[in-house]
């Protein structure tokens, strides 16, 4: 599993280079036939890994309910962040996957509720979810690095 946090952490620092030097609205512009923009697909990272690994195991996740809502599968941006809350949701990408990595080394993942996802590919552990939320990021990631040459 190592590699998979290792794959993680890389992921959220190639999305943090990447944002860099951008504008509060650079970060919230929604370029044409897009739906979303960089500030909402950060967020839903930070939000997708908390519920696929920590809701979906029976556990309470480490982020705001109201962040959770705004930024789960299936929202598209309504606001904008604060320049405040965009630094802190940047904080929660870099530091989650530590916090994720030393919680599955205590092995607090003991229950998982199995999870069909948008792709077909159904969730039935920790590991697979953990594996899984790496696709996830790197789509998010591709999405974000598009996103940037066009705000």
């Amino acid at each position: 599993m190592n590699t998979q946090f290792d794959i993680l952490r890389k992921s959220r620092e190639l999305v943090l280079k990447r944002i860099e030097g951008l504008t509060h609205e650079q970060l919230h512009k929604i370029p044409e036939g897009f739906n979303n923009n960089i500030a909402w697909n950060v967020a839903h990272l930070v939000v997708t890994q908390q519920l696929l690994h920590y809701k979906l195991s029976g556990l309470q996740c480490l982020i705001p309910d109201d962040l959770i809502e705004k930024y789960r599968k299936g929202t598209a941006p309504t606001e904008e962040l604060s320049v405040e809350e965009f630094e802190e949701v940047k904080e929660l990408l870099a530091g989650l996957p530590d916090t994720l990595e030393e919680d599955y080394k205590e092995g607090i993942f003991k229950e998982y509720t199995e999870y069909p996802t948008s792709t077909g590919y159904v969730l039935s552990s920790i590991d697979n979810a953990i594996a899984f939320n790496n696709l996830h990021e790197g789509i998010h990631l591709g999405a974000i690095m598009a996103l940037s040459k066009l705000v």
